[in-house]
């Protein structure tokens, strides 16, 4: 028989646990340099055990970050080794294979001592604006092209930082001193987390953090295998079709419900591209495991024990690609396996699941500067945008909400703050909801254009052009996205591209599709949505 002073004090060290990760993770926000961490918070924090399973992450954080740095730290334990860590230490690495997918994103990781005993690792993660190379976007033809690369190193060895690293990092990117400041933000996060656990343990009179992520595992599994218990037993498929960079990518899953376990299989989806839209097998895990979890276990912690009974299997494709393949805009596909996970589990608990939605931010990286003779100043500038959710059973989509990233909106201030561009509209795109029974969210209407003497070139990084969100269980689907000047000039959906002086970008971003008949729709529902002018006119 469990005693239930020991469980009642697991939970409440348990709870500790989280808010120093939480306070790890605030660390970052407040000390980063790139608005997308600072404004938008795109980053992760988590907290792991001497063999580097996760034991806890912070709320905020996108899963792209949080549940490929859940398998990152091993590989970090496995290439530094334990004899070569010490009090102090921190480790990088911007590996896409190794790290979240990307060279554009940095992972820290540094071993927590208490006194000469290794106790665990607090792991970071954080986009950081520039990392050399052609810059953000899906042109490159290899990962070479794309920016610096860090293998796994030392960034600081017993708190002595790295200073060749820094002059290589100097040398190879635009934004210097942004990104600097950025690797120093990831290590201080990192180093507050290691003060507020050694203060925790202290003070409850904890040696290891042994028992503590037993009793956080042995919950987290049993919680998880019961929910896995009440699913039906199968295999679903499902495919869908993305813009691609110049013609269209299938995507397309098997998932298969066992005993005690879920596997989604990636056959059947289209080779690697040869543009920088493949996607690393460890981001994609990481979008195809929160698709399972949130529909099997929303409501379970996210963490080595919860994320063990969901296993994922690809051969070499575009959601499977090996190095030295182009992998700079891999968000954009690996964001719509969300969508292609939970069609195939709706059709294995019909009525339960969400319809499709943008998916896929809408990304903006801006390369600003003065027009030929004119004074003015450069910038690099990276905004994130969101498209509409797709309706829920029983709910509404959410407007201009980023699922599956979770990541904030950027404030036009902080925007129009980092270079000479101004946002003249910023403002949800009215018809852009699939109809239904639950309506799809709406996208936005955005317009950007570079202040008077400077132009711009800037990176599209979009998808839900030409195959728009679909609705679920007889819901309309979402309205198409759209990019454009203002003149009419039609953009492409991916890669570089140009704004001269005097002319503004123009960006309508998808809707999220409906969910059930639209004849069921609430027709105070109807006459709000048409108060509002989420619609414009009242559906027959």
């Amino acid at each position: 028989m469990t005693d239930p002073t020991f469980e009642i004090r697991m939970q409440v060290m348990w709870n500790r646990l989280i808010s120093v990760v939480e306070e790890q993770a605030m660390t970052l926000l407040r000390t980063a340099f790139s608005t997308s961490v600072r404004e938008a918070g795109d980053l992760s924090a988590g907290v792991f055990d001497p063999a580097g399973r996760m034991l806890a992450q912070a709320v905020t954080g996108t899963p792209g970050h949080v549940n490929t740095m859940a398998e990152a730290v091993l590989h970090f334990i496995a290439e530094i080794g334990r004899d070569s860590m010490f009090p102090g230490d921190t480790y990088v690495t911007n590996d896409p294979w190794k790290g979240t997918g990307h060279l554009h994103d940095i992972t820290m990781v540094s071993p927590s001592f208490k006194g000469d005993r290794l106790v665990g690792f607090f792991a970071c993660t954080a986009h950081v604006v520039d990392v050399g190379g052609r810059g953000f976007g899906a042109d490159g033809k290899s990962v070479y092209e794309e920016g610096i690369q860090i293998p796994i190193m030392k960034f600081a060895e017993r708190g002595q930082v790295n200073a060749d690293l820094i002059r290589i990092l100097r040398a190879n990117v635009r934004e210097a001193n942004q990104v600097v400041g950025d690797f120093y933000s990831l290590a201080a996060c990192n180093d507050v987390g290691h003060q507020r656990l050694t203060q925790m343990m202290e003070e409850i009179g904890l040696e290891t953090l042994d028992a503590l992520g037993a009793f956080i595992f042995s919950r987290t599994r049993a919680a998880t295998l019961d929910r896995i218990a009440a699913l039906p037993r199968g295999a679903w498929a499902n495919e869908l079709l993305t813009d691609g960079y110049d013609s269209p990518v299938k995507l397309a899953c098997a998932v298969a419900i066992g005993e005690g376990s879920v596997n989604v299989d990636f056959t059947g989806t289209d080779g690697m591209s040869k543009h920088g839209i493949n996607v690393p097998i460890i981001y994609t895990k990481a979008y195809a495991c929160y698709a399972l979890k949130c529909v099997v276990a929303p409501d379970i912690p996210n963490n080595w024990a919860s994320l063990e009974a969901f296993t994922i299997s690809s051969p070499v494709n575009i959601l499977n690609a090996e190095r030295p393949a182009p992998v700079s805009v891999r968000h954009v596909i690996g964001h719509l396996v969300p969508d292609l996970v939970l069609g195939a589990l709706a059709k294995a608990l019909p009525g339960q699941v969400l319809a499709e939605g943008a998916a896929a931010l809408w990304n903006i990286h801006m390369s600003v500067r003065p027009v030929a003779g004119a004074p003015g100043r450069r910038a690099e500038i990276l905004m994130f945008n969101s498209g509409g959710m797709g309706a829920r059973p029983g709910a509404d989509g959410l407007s201009a909400t980023a699922f599956p990233s979770g990541v904030m909106t950027m404030p036009i201030e902080a925007t129009e703050q980092t270079g000479p561009v101004v946002v003249w509209r910023k403002e949800l795109r009215p018809d852009s909801g699939g109809d239904g029974q639950y309506r799809g969210g709406l996208g936005q209407v955005i317009e950007i254009e570079p202040l008077p003497g400077h132009e711009f070139d800037f990176s599209a990084m979009f998808d839900r052009i030409n195959h728009p969100a679909k609705g679920r269980d007889g819901g309309m689907p979402g309205a198409a996205g759209k990019a454009a000047l203002d003149d009419g000039t039609v953009l492409k959906p991916k890669g570089w591209q140009h704004v001269p002086a005097g002319r503004r970008l123009v960006l309508d971003l998808p809707g999220g599709g409906g969910f059930g008949d639209p004849s069921r729709r609430d027709p105070a529902e109807r006459a709000n949505d048409l108060a509002k002018g989420y619609v414009t006119e009242t559906v027959k």
